[in-house]
């Protein structure tokens, strides 16, 4: 039985539990809900809940656990000497659940019997054939080995499956049962459904912090993982990127500096072009445009932000780099052999900074508008003009806000990735000219984990070390940022 149906077995459940205790509650109170403690729904959500949230927990247990007992109870089967081949375990684990999965596909289209799947191990390459057919690719030759670990990995992963349908629906018949017997007229059903909905309504807050303490700690363990392998020094102190996947990572120069340095000239030329054009049409729609005009142009303004990354490349590789060339280049209007090709610092830097209007203007737009119309009458009746109200009372009660909402758009453009790759190149190099070629800390970490890669070697596991560096650049630059904006709104409130 598939988790979906599962689910929505549990839910089912869940739903009889409802009419079910909802009924039995005022069949206690004899049909006048004013003997009841509580309302008639909450005597049926406390029955519903309790059918669907143990058997739910039980399933989402059971989901984690499953995999890494079958894991670790098949991972032995496999031979040391296959994986000292050239090879790794996790590699050779996903080949083993890929063939596991292509058998069951294969019987449950018809392809082959239980039989079959039980003497293919005869003819490894007519298997390798079979999954081919259904759709089944491999990282590697399918061995002897590999085929009893995927035939003993069905096994488990079947018994596991049925276990688990019935653990589920156990769970939930339970708990919809006890829920059932405690229903009576004195029961403080609603005491305890909302206790138990401000439960579920913390592990939904939860999620976020959990989620971002599983992500840090992935990448610290990686990332001194990759210490252990290269030298903290030469990381980030070498002037060179050039990773050599021959052999396992020798004679590779992995220097984040190049990665920074164009990381942050990018971003640099990005606020050049975002800062001054945001702000000004903050300080247009907040202070000069009328009503009509500021409902049409800021919807509009904002849509920009609604743009994926992607298209955003992709404007800057087939539109702005070439239009940049045809100025810049050897053959373009100024006469100049500044930029060799159409990817350049200066593409991504301004594609980059068109994306970053919004940001910028959306957010000081709000911070003009905070501030007190109390300040705007008090300097325009001691005769200030609109513009003078404008530059020496807002901007300077602004500002604070103004700066955290640059340093909140400077880590954004940071973390940017498609735009870079497709606007920038590839090229890690420390240089001033704004029209070569370079790259960033985001691209170089999608194209170390790209690709048939040894996962256990530097130039993989260098991923990790570029990601969590940048992650500390970026979380210091919103701390800050949030600290003087929370600082600035203090001031007002």
């Amino acid at each position: 039985m598939s988790n979906v149906m599962l689910v929505l077995i549990v839910l089912g459940l869940g739903v009889i539990g409802f009419v079910l205790g909802r009924g039995r509650a005022m069949s206690a109170a004899g049909g006048d809900r004013r003997n009841l403690h509580s309302l008639p729904m909450y005597y049926g959500a406390n029955v519903g809940l309790n059918a669907v949230v143990p058997a739910m927990l039980v399933l989402f247990a059971w989901l984690i656990v499953q995999p890494m007992v079958i894991n670790s109870s098949v991972s032995g089967m496999i031979p040391e000497a296959e994986i000292a081949e050239g090879s790794n375990l996790s590699l050779m684990m996903s080949d083993v659940r890929r063939v596991a999965e292509g058998l069951d596909l294969a019987v449950g289209q018809g392809a082959m019997t239980e039989a079959e799947t039980r003497s293919a191990g005869e003819d490894l390459d007519g298997l390798r054939d079979n999954l081919a057919g259904v759709g089944v690719a491999l990282g590697s030759d399918i061995t002897d080995s590999t085929f009893a670990a995927a035939q003993r990995y069905r096994v488990l992963a079947g018994t596991g499956h049925l276990w688990k349908t019935i653990a589920t629906i156990t769970a939930s018949l339970i708990g919809l049962a006890v829920a059932y017997r405690m229903t009576s007229t004195t029961f403080r059903a609603r005491n305890v459904v909302e206790r138990g909905i401000l439960m579920v309504l913390i592990a939904a807050a939860s999620i976020a912090i959990l989620t971002t303490l599983g992500i840090v700690l992935s990448l610290i363990f990686n990332t001194v993982e990759f210490f252990r392998l290269y030298a903290a020094s030469d990381f980030f102190f070498s002037l060179s990127w050039n990773p050599s996947f021959s052999g396992r990572g020798g004679g590779s120069e992995l220097g984040i500096l190049p990665l920074l340095w164009g990381t942050l000239y990018i971003s640099f030329i990005a606020l050049l072009v975002a800062v001054p054009i945001g702000l000004f049409a903050a300080i247009y729609l907040s202070e000069y445009a009328s009503k009509p005009v500021r409902a049409f142009a800021k919807p509009l303004l904002e849509l920009l932000a609604g743009i994926p990354t992607i298209v955003y490349g992709l404007f800057a590789l087939l539109t702005v780099g070439p239009l940049l060339v045809s100025v810049f280049g050897r053959d373009g209007a100024l006469g100049v052999d500044w930029m060799q090709g159409g990817t350049a610092v200066m593409t991504a830097g301004l594609v980059m900074g068109i994306m970053l209007i919004p940001f910028v203007s959306s957010l000081s737009d709000d911070i003009i508008n905070a501030v007190p119309q109390a300040m705007r009458d008090g300097s325009l009746g001691l005769g200030a003009t609109h513009s003078e109200t404008v530059r020496q009372v807002i901007l300077p009660a602004a500002l604070p806000g103004i700066v955290g909402a640059i340093l909140l758009a400077a880590s954004r453009a940071i973390g940017e990735t498609m735009i870079v790759v497709l606007g920038a190149g590839a090229a890690a190099r420390l240089s001033m000219n704004p029209f070569d070629a370079m790259t960033t800390v985001t691209a170089k970490i999608v194209s170390q984990l790209t690709g048939d890669s040894d996962f256990a070697s530097p130039e993989a596991l260098v991923a990790f070390a570029l990601g969590i560096t940048l992650f500390v650049i970026t979380l210091g630059l919103n701390v800050f940022a949030l600290f003087i904006v929370r600082k600035y709104r203090e001031q007002y409130e």
